[in-house]
């Protein structure tokens, strides 16, 4: 396996932010001619990880999120969203569903049962006061030949 593509993006740790982290990894993984619903399904696991990032990582402060994202020539997709912010005690607990450390706001959880449903592996590293990676791992069978074999 080789890597055929990589980015890197780092953007502010704003709301509106997310949907535009959505709309660069479906630009990053048109290349592999995705399914809709792999794509949909790539776009619902980032935001959730973004989220995250944003609402968790940082909460009301200032903070980066970085998306990195490459796939091989086997069709293999890795994406890290990546905070600097608060990071979590208890990785273990905060995947349950429903956990959720924005208190007093009606959040659903974390979102981690969600990513993991729609990606094939969801890996978690964190550690308090440093940040948290989440890693995304997902198979894009190819419908034809992607564009970046066909040059």
């Amino acid at each position: 396996m080789s890597v055929i593509n990589e980015m890197r993006l780092d953007f502010p740790a704003l709301a509106e932010n997310e949907s535009f982290a959505r709309m660069v990894i479906s630009g990053f993984l048109l290349p592999l001619n995705p399914t809709l619903e792999q794509l949909a399904d790539v776009k619902t696991a980032v935001s959730e990880a973004v989220t995250n990032a944003i609402i968790h990582g940082y909460g009301s402060g200032r903070g980066t999120v970085r998306m990195h994202a490459k796939y091989d020539d086997d069709g293999l997709v890795t994406i890290d969203v990546i905070d600097r912010g608060r990071g979590i005690a208890d990785v273990a607990h905060a995947r349950q569903p429903f956990y959720t450390t924005a208190e007093g706001e009606e959040r659903s959880g974390m979102g981690f049962t969600v990513m993991e449903s729609f990606m094939d592996a969801v890996d978690v590293q964190s550690a308090v006061g440093q940040g948290t990676t989440v890693r995304l791992v997902k198979h894009i069978d190819a419908r034809a030949e992607p564009l970046a074999r066909r040059a």
